[in-house]
């Protein structure tokens, strides 16, 4: 797995892995990190992974933002947002948009710009410890790395209008009740179950993830009429494909699918 600036990554057996390496630091981004990571989210894409998992090393997930670079920016800290934000903000479009599901596990405590890195996941699994602190307004900032956006569309926009306003702890128990994680895992399970998942999707049909993961995106902002058409155009392209082919005679076959890469 390559390490640059707290980053690694690497793909295997159709499974990308993302992983935030920076414990000493927790976990925090900077312009270096910042960097790594675009090039580790690129690279991962690049190979086609079948799933991405997303994760970080020790006790917390993402601190957000190195709060000591912010300071030694001095007045210079709005260049360094560009600085960090400028890659970082298209690559995780990227990351989010692809055809791969995505799916994080949350070692620890996340804040900050570590809400919008957890929150990206199509599949959001949690440590039983981990805490969610937006942390933004304590420190007169405002969000980032779609961590207004993620937690909006997770939690509904006034309950996380709120959560960003006061900057309250939030516990693992009550992220689960609100909708914010999907799964809450004892600690010492949690990166097994987060590879168990991985390697589930891995197996599935991508071609029917991807074309799953278009029609939910921006199904609010259709309409039915549009929405329709778009589940015609994409069940017909499937319709053609070897995946179905095989998916169908798998189950007349009561076997298990042994789908491609498409």
């Amino acid at each position: 797995m390559p390490l640059e600036h707290g980053i690694g990554w690497s793909v295997e057996e159709g499974v990308g892995r993302i992983v935030l390496r920076r414990p000493e630091r927790a976990n925090a981004i900077g312009a270096a990190s910042s960097r790594a990571l675009v090039r580790a989210i690129d690279e991962v894409l690049a190979a086609a992974p079948r799933v991405v998992l997303l994760t970080g090393e020790g006790r917390v997930f993402c601190a957000g933002g190195d709060i000591e670079e912010f300071v030694a920016a001095g007045e210079d800290l709005p260049a360094l947002v560009d600085e960090i934000l400028d890659p970082l903000h298209p690559a995780l479009l990227r990351l989010v948009n692809g055809p791969a599901p995505l799916v994080t596990v949350l070692n620890g405590a996340v804040g900050g710009a570590g809400v919008g890195l957890a929150l990206a996941g199509d599949f959001v699994l949690a440590a039983e410890s981990m805490k969610l602190r937006t942390g933004y307004a304590a420190i007169g900032l405002s969000p980032d790395a779609g961590s207004s956006w993620f937690l909006a569309r997770r939690i509904g926009a006034l309950r996380a209008q709120q959560w960003l306003m006061l900057s309250d702890p939030i516990d693992s128990r009550r992220c689960l009740a609100a909708g914010a994680v999907d799964a809450l895992h004892p600690d010492a399970e949690l990166a097994a179950a987060g590879e168990a998942l991985a390697r589930r999707l891995a197996e599935g049909a991508p071609g029917s993830f991807a074309a799953i993961k278009v029609l939910c995106a921006d199904a609010p902002g259709r309409t039915l009429e549009a929405h329709l058409a778009l589940e015609h155009r994409l069940l017909r392209e499937r319709a053609g494909s070897a995946d179905a082919r095989e998916g169908v005679a798998a189950f007349l076959q009561k076997r298990a699918p042994r789908f491609g890469a498409g």
